[in-house]
């Protein structure tokens, strides 16, 4: 029979053996207590047969042997995944995520990896990519996903879960709860970075990429607007699904100046430029100096448009915040025209042409205007000329949360720009609108908030081809003044700020105190904290 012919052939001896004597047999079965060599096989042999048919009751053997091999693999790569050897390798100092996101050897964006021994970026992680690779050439071993934050150690291929790694995917991806949002303008925090640097948080260098002073300028008086910073630090997963680049792009900024928890004092907005290159079709240019002006009226009108996702009308936190409006009067010929209403971010205010001839000393006399002066554009009876003809009056309809003011210092020509110097003297603190041109009444019938204190203040320094420019910004949570021109942070006076050559001033209104103003006040600070997405939808129409 069948199991009696497996049987003869488990017990023949092996082909080419040769049996031992039957003494030297017994000796060596009393020395040695271990199963004879037949009975082993005989076990195997059983063993093999029973797995034969079992295999042949249920088909699903093979598989059981599969998932008991991947069960073992997955307990061999926990093990290893919770004691990876190689962490001591990491290395923070050389790491930087502020830079564009792709492969530093094929340039693919996708499925990138950034190498925590050294911080270069590669693609890839399985066999014959370029992080697998960059591993094997480079013995390192420890790198993370940008866009899931995972850890792996390669070539290994297995997942590294230690929370020792929390820290780089925090400075990776900042995130920021709605206390901590609320606290940043309560309590001031100083940081240290790894070079052993202080920083105060949300008063950082930007670096320049080469000729990027005017877009730096301009995001560190945005920084000073309370409810846009709110916006973009506590709102990230409501604006995570948004496909504007740009929105997404200035979130991300936005947490990296306001990150405690940074490995150094500085943030570069490489990842902010290339999206700016992209949305402005080139208008804006890294190796090219522009005008704030111009980057701060471009920047303001994308992102509202990509938040409100209209062209026209739409609401979003930075109509909400900047945009006023003005009541236009054109006056032509004998009869004057119905006056028009007119949105405005910006309120360009023109300076007095500065003296052509040196004065009795032969020195050039620099000339000063009291900002007061300059604001009786908007008094709605001075007539001014029009490009186009005619003579309008202007006159400020309804005031803005946020106050944003130009001084036309530079005249363009076919041949060359020419610079005004005049000095603007402007209060740093309480200046009163109502005092100099007229202003809106309230719903109570009474003159609605006017007062404005300053948070941001750009100005430029040296002659219009080959000047700079530098921003003086306002931290409430430190209640001092900072001067940042690119990387460069210091802390200087009040009084410092009037003396310089504005070209653009961020005012913000403060609500009034006392009874008369109390209602306004209160609606004022209900809207000025955290402006999420459902704050957002449900304000009142007349805020817009």
């Amino acid at each position: 029979m069948p199991p009696r012919k497996r049987r003869r052939d488990v017990e023949e001896p092996a082909e080419g053996a040769s049996p031992l004597p039957d003494d030297e047999a017994r000796d060596a079965a009393n020395t040695d207590r271990s199963p004879p060599p037949a009975l082993d096989a005989r076990a195997a042999a059983a063993a093999a047969v029973l797995a034969e048919e079992l295999a042949e009751e249920d088909g699903n053997g093979e598989d059981a042997a599969e998932a008991g091999r991947a069960a073992e693999r997955r307990e061999r790569a926990g093990r290893a995944s919770r004691d990876c050897p190689y962490l001591d390798t990491v290395s923070r100092s050389l790491l930087d995520f502020d830079f564009e996101k792709c492969c530093s050897v094929t340039l693919s964006p996708n499925n990138v990896y950034a190498c925590l021994s050294c911080g270069k970026y590669f693609q890839g992680r399985g066999p014959n990519t370029q992080a697998y690779t960059h591993s094997l050439e480079a013995t390192h071993h420890v790198f993370m996903n940008l866009e899931s934050a995972k850890v792996y150690c390669l070539p290994e291929g297995y997942e590294v879960v230690d929370r020792s790694l929390d820290d780089i995917r925090y400075v990776l991806n900042p995130s920021f709860t709605p206390q901590q949002v609320g606290e940043l303008d309560a309590k001031r925090h100083w940081s240290r970075g790894l070079d052993g640097t202080d920083y105060l948080t949300g008063a950082v260098g930007l670096n320049n990429l080469k000729a990027t002073d005017y877009v730096n300028v301009v995001l560190q008086a945005l920084m000073r607007v309370s409810p846009v910073r709110n916006f973009f630090l506590a709102q990230k997963a409501a604006h995570a699904g948004n496909q504007s680049l740009m929105v997404q792009r200035f979130g991300e900024l936005t947490r990296k100046v306001w990150n405690s928890r940074n490995f150094k004092g500085q943030v570069s907005p490489h990842e902010f430029m290339q999206a700016v290159l992209a949305a402005s079709k080139r208008r804006f240019l890294v190796d090219a100096q522009g005008d704030p002006m111009e980057f701060l009226m471009w920047l303001l009108h994308t992102l509202h448009h990509d938040l409100s996702g209209k062209k026209k009308g739409g609401k979003s936190v930075i109509n909400r915040c900047f945009q006023g409006e003005l009541e236009v009067t054109t006056v032509g010929g004998d009869a004057a025209v119905a006056p028009e209403k007119m949105p405005f971010y910006m309120l360009a205010l023109d300076l007095p042409q500065a003296p052509l001839f040196q004065d009795v000393m032969e020195k050039n006399t620099i000339p000063q205007v009291p900002l007061y002066q300059i604001l009786q554009k908007f008094d709605g009876e001075t007539e001014y000329e029009v490009l186009r003809g005619g003579r309008k009056k202007f006159k400020v309809s309804r005031l803005p949360r946020y106050l944003i003011v130009h001084h036309k210092r530079f005249t363009r020509n076919n041949f060359f720009v020419e610079k005004n110097p005049t000095i603007v003297t402007f209060p740093v603190k309480n200046l009163q609108l109502s005092d100099h041109i007229p202003v809106p009444n309230g719903p109570d019938g009474k003159p609605a908030p006017s007062k404005y204190n300053l948070v941001a203040n750009i100005c430029h320094d040296g002659k219009p081809e080959v000047g700079s420019y530098r921003a003086m910004v306002y931290h409430r949570a430190d209640g001092n003044w900072y001067e940042t021109q690119d990387l460069t942070v210091t802390e200087v006076l009040p009084q410092q700020v009037v003396l310089t050559e504005c070209y653009l001033q961020i005012y913000e209104l403060q609500p009034e105190v006392g009874s008369a103003g109390a209602a306004a006040g209160a609606a004022l600070k209900a809207w000025v904290g955290i402006l999420s997405g459902e704050a957002l939808r449900a304000a009142p129409s007349r805020m817009d």
